[in-house]
């Protein structure tokens, strides 16, 4: 199976300090395959047949405390998942100067159907949408302030998630996907 691993929390604002190609060496020696990195905001991408997913994200998480003294939370999202975010992302999403467009991606623990009342959304501005175990926003750079999603820093649904820019989350499906074809033996 592929997989790709999101890390909540490491190298932001000099915090929860961690070298991918240390990270890189990490994983492999749990037993993951086939590990690529990218960007330094912890972002894994690697494929494993040995285990369940459900038991993958503890013993990462066990992995990263034992190397790097950190208690991290690793969220697993296998390939068939990211292609459920990528059925409902719009191909106009983009994250630069004109527009703002993320991925929240949930913690199982997030009761999805009581979402929609609980995000602090201004009615109006940006746009939403939902896929299994996340929620995709977009706004435009200009009305990101009123848009209500900046109060979700620090509340409790905030510590239940890990956020990605469309970008990022777009390159990672591009690297599971090659790690697909790679697994399967083409070039």
């Amino acid at each position: 199976m592929i997989y790709t691993a999101l890390l909540r929390g490491i190298n932001v604002g000099g915090h929860n300090k961690v070298n991918m190609k240390e990270l890189q060496a990490a994983f492999e020696s749990a037993g993951m395959r086939r590990v690529k990195t990218y960007i330094n905001s912890g972002n894994i991408v690697f494929a494993d047949t040995e285990r369940p997913q459900a038991e993958l994200g503890p013993l990462l998480e066990a992995v990263i405390e034992s190397v790097f003294g950190l208690r991290i939370r690793v969220l697993i999202r296998s390939l068939e998942e990211m292609q459920a975010i990528f059925d409902v992302l719009p191909e106009t999403w983009s994250n630069g100067g004109e527009m703002k467009s993320d991925v929240f991606f949930l913690w199982d623990e997030v009761d999805e159907d009581s979402l929609p009342a609980t995000l602090p959304l201004t009615p109006g501005v940006g746009e939403v949408r939902f896929a299994p175990r996340a929620v995709l926003f977009a706004v435009d750079r200009a009305e990101a302030g009123r848009s209500g999603m900046n109060k979700l820093v620090g509340s409790a649904l905030y510590a239940r998630m890990t956020v990605r820019n469309v970008n990022t989350t777009r390159q990672l499906m591009k690297l599971m996907r090659e790690l697909e074809q790679a697994e399967a033996g083409q070039p």
